[in-house]
């Protein structure tokens, strides 16, 4: 497949993978200018297939130039429209492989990638579905895992998740473990209307990120994808790959909560986070145990931080949790302390971090400024 840059900087280029939205905020709005009728149907053929309805032109306006999401241009109209203002977000389409003076054209008319078709079909239907959908920059996705069982990872999972969306950040909390019993129940919502894995589980190709968040159950303010109380379906490495990018699509913040078993699927997890969290009780032999998962996470998930939680364990001997991190050989992303109470609340309804001045939601407040410091907004 060839899908190539023009060469423009970045600062000319503005960021071309990030969904097609324009400087001037064209929002799903997709222009097709060319008069190749092959090239056209093709085209059309294209948007049909992301869900866009795009708007054509042989010689548009300036106006529908600039106020447009995503720009089409066929290489029969290239050289027809240079001079035309720059901006972002404009795709040369062409047919012929050996023609090097499509780059030329595409520098003239400020393209951002040259692509030929049939080659860059695929790519191509996946940018006019985010043009078509509005999508900006990517959720920031953290995932959750224990060092061993009983660690607290579920807990710190929605902690994070309700701390995140008590800020007005667009949040979704995904259960990746099939054997955890459902985050919905953690977060008292076990009855609430909406779908659950069984729904996702064979799901390959594109979904649309404001399908998969409207169909999800809404619980103190944030989507939940978790598990039913059925038969637990296989969810294929497909599935949790169109998941998690249909997820991160929209923005905000995604945490997953991750098994410590490592297999195909939650490997395809763990490939599209930004940061994990390891908990680690602060024990010698919960360490131990930690070092295992931390060795398989670590080779998929280049950052991850080890979250050093207080032992309920009385009569053994403590470590601290310099200790815990450096014989982990891992970032100390904090200490989370007991929660006092926190078994009885959650009996009450009451979900993990909505005490505001309890420990989980001052650690993971903490967490979230310190993790994306300047970057808070995307809010629902």
């Amino acid at each position: 497949m060839r899908i190539r840059g023009t060469g423009r900087t970045g600062e000319e280029a503005g960021a071309p993978e990030d969904g097609g939205k324009g400087s001037d905020g064209g929002g799903g709005r997709v222009l097709v200018v060319t008069e190749d009728p092959e090239l056209l149907d093709d085209l059309l053929r294209l948007c049909a297939a992301a869900g866009a309805r795009p708007e054509v032109a042989a010689d548009p306006p300036v106006a529908d130039w600039g106020g447009a999401g995503l720009v089409l241009v066929g290489d029969d109209r290239a050289v027809r429209l240079r001079g035309r203002p720059r901006r972002d977000g404009v795709l040369l389409v062409g047919r012929d492989l050996d023609d090097s003076g499509i780059w030329q054209r595409a520098v003239e008319l400020g393209a951002d990638h040259v692509l030929f078709l049939p080659d860059a079909e695929g790519w191509l239907v996946e940018r006019i579905a985010d043009a078509a959908e509005g999508a900006g920059a990517q959720a920031f996705a953290v995932g959750v895992l224990g060092g061993c069982g009983g660690a607290g990872a579920s807990t710190l999972a929605c902690a994070l998740a309700v701390t995140a969306a008590r800020t007005g950040e667009r949040t979704m909390l995904v259960d990746a473990d099939p054997l955890g019993g459902g985050l919905d129940v953690l977060l008292g919502g076990e009855s609430a209307q909406g779908l659950r894995w069984p729904a996702f589980a064979r799901s390959q190709g594109r979904i649309a990120g404001g399908a998969l968040a409207d169909a999800l159950p809404e619980l103190h303010r944030l989507r939940v994808l978790s598990w039913d109380r059925g038969s637990s379906a296989a969810v294929r490495p497909e599935a949790m790959r169109s998941v998690l990018a249909a997820a991160r699509r929209r923005g905000g913040v995604v945490v997953v909560d991750l098994p410590r078993r490592i297999d195909e699927v939650v490997a395809e997890a763990l490939g599209q986070l930004d940061l994990g969290l390891l908990v680690v009780p602060a024990e010698l032999r919960a360490v131990a145990a930690a070092h295992r998962v931390a060795a398989a996470a670590g080779m998929l998930l280049p950052d991850l931080r080890v979250v050093v939680r207080d032992s309920f364990a009385r009569g053994r001997p403590a470590l601290s949790d310099e200790e815990v991190a450096a014989l982990l050989r891992l970032p100390l992303a904090g200490e989370l302390p007991v929660e006092h109470g926190l078994l009885e609340r959650l009996d009450g309804g009451a979900p993990p971090g909505s005490r505001p001045g309890g420990p989980l939601a001052r650690f993971c407040g903490a967490f979230w400024e310190r993790a994306r410091p300047g970057e808070r907004g995307a809010a629902a």
